[in-house]
């Protein structure tokens, strides 16, 4: 049975995908860091007959990973993927109006909380026999989709979000060059050519693509065999511009 950690997995993207791996037979450990409605997700899950553990994790926070780290331990010695889903959007700061505590609290969710659970799953992670990392990240993190201007992304004059998931996405390439024998790879939940994007909470469901169709690419690399890619961008229809 595979083994999977979600971050950010009691509602949207992190929900479904827990979901969909779950109904594939998969142990899915859901983070959240609201532990109530995490408990409320994990219920629902279970009632459905998927095998299910609710992991309290605050990516910001290490006292929270590590005792993340510590519960999962108590039910496997291994960990076959980990999905860093969890993320913040920022609130839409211009780059005049936007302070450095401003980037900081968008960076510590989606720069640093990957970094903070990825180092601390490590172990777990090198344990299994084929483990593999997916960050989701966004086409808002893509230097040619931000300087295309037929993409809406280019008229969103903001700083955090996009320049966080920039980052993230240098920091799974830097991944994936040093630990070969994990594979580290990005999914962006939209369709970059057709400029769309799933409908979740974090863009007041705006998007054009399900929530289900959101996870598509995170599926993929999740259930990515041992000759899989590593250090690869992808969104629903393929491979991601960088």
């Amino acid at each position: 049975m595979e083994q999977a950690l979600i971050t950010g997995a009691n509602k949207g993207l992190g929900l479904e995908a827990a979901r969909r791996l779950g109904e594939m037979g998969w142990k899915v450990f859901l983070g959240s860091r609201d532990e109530g409605r995490g408990r409320e997700a994990a219920a629902k899950l279970a009632a459905e007959g998927i095998d299910v553990v609710m992991v309290p994790l605050d990516v910001t926070s290490d006292d929270s990973v590590a005792g993340a780290v510590r519960l999962v331990r108590e039910h496997t010695g291994r960990l076959d993927v980990l999905i860093n889903n969890a993320g913040a959007p920022g609130r839409g700061i211009t780059p005049a109006e936007a302070t450095a505590e401003e980037i900081h609290s968008v960076y510590d969710t989606n720069v640093y909380g990957p970094v903070r659970v990825t180092h601390a799953f490590l172990p777990l992670l090198q344990a299994a026999d084929n483990p593999r990392v997916v960050m989701v990240s966004s086409g808002g993190g893509s230097f040619a989709v931000v300087t295309d201007p037929e993409q809406p992304v280019s008229r969103f004059h903001e700083l955090a979000y996009s320049s966080s998931k920039a980052a993230l996405n240098m920091i799974t390439v830097r991944y994936a060059q040093a630990l070969p024998h994990i594979k580290f790879n990005i999914a962006t939940p939209g369709e970059i050519a057709n400029r769309t994007f799933a409908a979740t909470d974090m863009n007041h469901h705006t998007g054009a693509l399900t929530v289900t169709e959101g996870t598509d690419s995170i599926l993929r690399l999740a259930t990515l065999g041992p000759d899989g890619p590593s250090g690869v961008f992808v969104d629903r229809l393929g491979p991601a511009p960088w």
